[in-house]
């Protein structure tokens, strides 16, 4: 097992896309990257914590590899703009990748470099992974929970969509 943290703007919707994914054992919302210690989502959503919206992702590496987690992280949210995903502006809403070990990082910046080959103008952030802090038990798997919330229904089903279009074979 291994796991990963990713910041790609809300967590309700990099959480419905990771939990579609098989060799995906668990994947928790939370916050990373602040200076506070009792991060909340009261407090992240003024921006003002440093912290950003993020996704725990533990994985099985023999199911699914790292690899193909960052191609989908990369095609289910906007690696090119900063502190903003969609409506969702400020910093907590970054695009980040926080790796766990350090052959996450030279598998990461890889995909990155290719990405920027490639002619995409990445501005994902990469570091060590901070202290995650859990985000409060009614955003776990809100998507499934609240499936006619309003965001919900406008963000996700995009991202789900290029999910089941490209990324077929990999759905539980």
């Amino acid at each position: 097992m291994q796991h990963i943290i990713l910041g790609g703007g809300c967590f309700w919707c990099t959480e419905s896309v990771f939990l579609s994914l098989a060799g995906v054992i668990s994947v928790t919302s939370g916050y990373a990257g602040g200076q506070a210690d009792n991060a909340n989502y009261e407090a992240v959503c003024t921006g003002n914590t440093g912290h950003v919206e993020v996704i725990d992702v533990v994985f099985d590496e023999n199911i699914i590899g790292l690899d193909t987690l960052l191609d989908v992280f990369f095609a289910t949210h906007d690696p090119t703009t900063l502190n903003r995903q969609g409506n969702d502006v400020g910093t907590q809403y970054a695009s980040v990748i926080f790796y766990t070990d350090d052959n996450q990082v030279t598998t990461i910046n890889n995909k990155i470099d290719t990405l920027k080959a490639d002619g995409v103008a990445v501005v994902t952030q990469v570091k060590v992974a901070p202290t995650f802090y859990p985000a409060e038990s009614y955003h776990q798997n809100f998507y499934a929970n609240n499936p006619t919330q309003g965001y919900c229904n406008f963000a996700i089903p995009p991202k789900l969509a290029k999910l089941k279009t490209r990324f077929a074979k990999y759905l539980k």
